[in-house]
């Protein structure tokens, strides 16, 4: 997760070499903030996901090596359109051609530190921070510009964190999530959300793509506004053979009746048996969204780590 700060330790003083940070995403991204690659004029550590995303970031950062070191821009990338993928959100990049003269700090850096990152009109300037609090960004609206601090843990494994539902729960968890080591990737059906920061509005008739799209060590926590959409959520996911955690809103009467209609779709005992609901640490039973979203993130929070 870190393997960055030895790519800038390596750095040949005589090989021009830009770094592309991954900011903030929203929907189904290929990689999460924090993510990052460097590209030199004719090679490249790391990914940030492959496809046309990469191919376009590779394409801006060997344009920046063109100007002086300590240069940098953010790129916006709405994913759907630019990837093929149903569940697209937006990715917000910060491409910077590194100044070897500007890397003291990386001796300070290790895992699970807080970096400190100052956008200055012509450079970048970072210090390891013991005092700073991490900021999440957001891949939607005005762009960080000259002056802004981003401030971020580096080094530390964040799980991704499928969320289906934007109502009250939903961004309860999302608010509350938003310190925690999750990704998120937060959908909704609704158009009427998609004013909602992080959320992408997916048509109905796509929704379970979502799912498809989720990496094997996400958790999934599903709550919309619809018993039906709840069930062909629910389905897909324990459809898949690895997921790490297939979460559903609801009572254990509900629970019931969908475990006997997946079983009549043909899932199998071993995939029910991964179906948790209701969500939430045993012993929490207060209804109000916050209670409802702290038990469910303490419940991830409990999961092992897998990467």
């Amino acid at each position: 997760m870190t393997a960055w700060l030895g790519w800038l330790r390596d750095i040949d003083r005589c090989d021009p070499a830009a770094l592309v940070s991954v900011l903030a995403t929203e929907g189904s991204a290929p990689r999460g903030a924090g993510t990052r690659m460097l590209v030199t004029a004719d090679g490249l550590s790391g990914t940030i996901g492959g496809g046309q995303l990469e191919f376009r970031a590779i394409e801006q950062a060997r344009a920046l090596l063109a100007l002086p070191p300590g240069g940098w821009r953010i790129q916006d990338y709405p994913l759907g359109p630019l990837l093929g993928q149903c569940c697209g959100g937006r990715v917000r990049l910060l491409i910077e051609h590194v100044d070897p003269a500007r890397l003291a700090w990386v001796a300070d850096a290790g895992e699970r530190c807080v970096l400190v990152s100052t956008l200055l009109p012509d450079r970048i300037e970072r210090h390891v921070s013991a005092a700073a609090l991490p900021v999440a960004l957001s891949a939607r609206g005005d762009r960080p510009r000259a002056g802004t601090d981003l401030i971020e843990t580096i080094g530390h494994y964040r799980r991704p964190l499928y969320l289906f539902g934007a109502g009250h729960v939903g961004q309860a968890i999302a608010r509350h999530g938003a310190p925690l080591p999750f990704r998120l990737a937060w959908f909704d059906t609704r158009p009427v959300f998609d004013s909602i920061d992080g959320v992408a509005v997916v048509p109905e008739g796509a929704i379970e793509q979502c799912v498809a799209e989720a990496p094997d060590d996400a958790a999934m926590l599903i709550l919309t506004h619809d018993h039906a959409l709840d069930y062909r959520l629910t389905r897909a996911a324990l459809a898949r053979e690895r997921v790490a955690f297939v979460g559903l809103i609801g009572s254990a009467t509900k629970k019931a009746r969908f475990r006997a209609r997946l079983a009549d779709d043909g899932i199998g005992a071993e995939a029910l048996a991964r179906l948790i609901s209701p969500i939430g640490i045993a012993g929490v039973t207060g209804k109000e969204p916050d209670v409802i979203a702290i038990a469910a993130l303490a419940q991830l929070l409990q999961l092992r780590e897998t990467a």
